[in-house]
């Protein structure tokens, strides 16, 4: 197996349309590296860098301990997996993942081989015989990771490649990815939209925005430690709940006033937030923080607010309550109940502070 390593790489486009700037990266050997990131952030760009299909402007990409800015895509010893299943029409599946080996000038035997060790793993044995009309859409994204596995790269580049799929299938492929990593023990570069898929997959995550890395880390620590508005937001279904407001002093303590309700601050959060006393900020709390007074104990007159529902959304073992404060809007994510809140229906929820965070107004960057 092999290492990664971008150093500074950029890619502009003719035109003077950065794609990706001052890229720096490492991802160590048999890792799994996620790269997520909104359309058009130039986490694809990144991919296609990294398999010599797009030209570096700038910066050094090495696979392993080789520089490979000039190795062309066939000596990279890469294979990629692309959203579309590009598989050959006219050919079986066993065709399929034979067909590159054969250009490659392997031997009868050894392709048989490698294709019914991959066909193994990945449980499509049964369809050796069948054409691409025939097969499912989990099905030929199974016999397009075949065609990479039985190349035996150094590194394997998953180009968003559960994107044509349904939300079940999305799921179970999921699972199976992960499957695959752990028995072939590959380095592993994916690159997806889907937050839910990042969070799932990657043993580190690299979030992207407009072509520049925003944070590097595991799933649970950009999901609790989130180092700027962008991120908070991005990651975790609901997104984050962004409240803008000022930060005031009362009686020797500081509060958040949001215009329509007012919260105490943890205490140990004063030493950081004191010299935001007046200014504007905004707090970031999450779905499941925020909590129906009637269901929890921890509730006291410094962090319950009185809110509107506006919507009921039951999912079964939870409910989305879309409340609106009289200033802003926040979603609430709470367990189900035989009686949920009705719609125009006022309640009061308590804000876990233990869990809130607070950005910068203006540089978007975490307080805390």
């Amino acid at each position: 197996m092999a290492q990664v390593s971008l150093r500074q790489v950029t890619k502009v486009f003719p035109g003077g349309v950065v794609a990706v700037k001052d890229f720096n990266l490492g991802v160590e050997s048999k890792e799994f590296v996620v790269i997520v990131g909104p359309s058009g952030c130039g986490k694809s760009t990144t991919l296609r860098m990294i398999a010599g299909l797009e030209e570096v402007t700038s910066g050094e990409i090495y696979i392993g301990d080789k520089l490979v800015n000039d190795v062309p895509p066939k000596d990279r010893n890469i294979a990629m997996v692309f959203q579309n299943y590009a598989l050959y029409p006219h050919m079986n599946v066993y065709e399929n993942l034979a067909f590159g080996l054969r250009l490659r000038g392997y031997t009868k035997a050894e392709i048989n081989e490698r294709v019914k060790e991959a066909a193994r793993i990945l449980g499509i044995t049964h369809l050796l015989e069948r054409r691409p009309k025939e097969l499912s859409g989990g099905e030929k994204q199974r016999v397009a990771v075949g065609r990479a596995i039985v190349r035996k790269p150094l590194v394997f580049l998953f180009d968003e490649p559960l994107s044509n799929l349904d939300a079940k299938m999305r799921v179970q492929m999921r699972t199976e990815l992960n499957k695959l990593h752990n028995r072939l023990q590959t380095t592993m570069i994916y690159v997806t939209h889907d937050q839910v898929e990042a969070m799932t997959l990657g043993s580190r995550i690299v979030v992207m925005k407009e072509g520049v890395i925003q944070q590097v880390g595991d799933p649970l620590t950009l999901y609790n430690r989130p180092v700027n508005k962008f991120v908070a937001g991005f990651i975790g279904t609901p997104p984050m709940n962004f409240v803008p407001g000022r930060i005031i002093k009362l009686n020797g303590k500081y509060f958040f006033d949001e215009g329509k309700f007012k919260v105490k601050i943890l205490e140990s959060m004063f030493e950081v937030l004191e010299k935001y006393e007046g200014k504007e900020v905004i707090l970031g709390i999450r779905a499941e923080d925020i909590y129906d007074k009637f269901f929890t104990t921890h509730s006291s007159p410094e962090n319950t607010i009185d809110v509107l529902v506006e919507i009921v959304e039951p999912m079964g073992s939870e409910i989305y309550l879309y409340l609106n404060t009289g200033k802003n809007s926040l979603i609430a994510r709470v367990r189900g109940m035989v009686r949920p809140p009705q719609v125009s229906q006022r309640i009061e929820v308590v804000l876990d502070m233990n869990k809130v965070h607070f950005f910068d107004k203006d540089t978007e960057k975490a307080i805390v």
